[in-house]
């Protein structure tokens, strides 16, 4: 039964306590074969006058958001053309690549892109995946299927994709798309 004892600043809250005790968890469970239930997260929380680094009192850094959160919110947001909103979601030097090799920068390069293959595209997602990389970002995989509607209005659905992130700093900075959009097209 592994126990994990987690010392932090007071002053966070509780969605971003319970994140931590998951994620906690989930490492735990990555190397040790336990289940979830075996595993037992403790949060001590000290008042930013009992701590001291470098001589000087701190204070909490503000918890990251949710990156599941932020990539769903962003490919909800695309969906429903709020581009300014996904734009605001989008970190220095971000990149997209989609299947072929297309690499874009801009959000206005893809709606560009996708004209001429598909009306318009949802997604029904099977699940979403968040994991830390070694590096500063956080990785976030979304999987599911692509619906909607080919250029000549003929529906398509059942699709299948995925689609990797990269979250830096609570912002997106990396997006690779991979779908059977060209099998399911060539197919018909």
């Amino acid at each position: 039964m592994p126990v994990i004892e987690l010392h932090v600043m007071d002053g966070y809250d509780d969605d971003a306590k319970k994140r931590l005790c998951e994620a906690l968890t989930d490492a735990v469970r990555i190397v040790l074969p336990a289940p979830p239930e075996a595993v037992t997260v403790m949060i001590h929380e000290m008042q930013p006058a009992g701590y001291m680094r470098g001589r000087q009192h701190r204070s909490a850094a503000p918890a990251l958001p949710d990156p599941v959160t932020l990539v769903r919110t962003y490919l909800s947001a695309m969906e429903a053309r709020e581009i300014d909103l996904a734009r605001d979601m989008l970190g220095a030097g971000f990149a997209m690549t989609f299947p072929g090799g297309v690499r874009m920068t801009r959000l206005e390069e893809l709606i560009d892109w996708a004209a001429p293959r598909y009306r318009f595209v949802t997604k029904t997602y099977e699940g979403f995946d968040a994991l830390q990389s070694g590096g500063e970002a956080a990785i976030v995989y979304c999987r599911g299927t692509l619906s909607g509607e080919w250029p000549d209005g003929t529906p398509f659905d059942g699709i299948r994709f995925i689609d990797r992130f990269e979250v830096t700093g609570g912002l997106i900075t990396l997006q690779d798309v991979w779908n059977d959009i060209s099998e399911t097209k060539g197919a018909t």
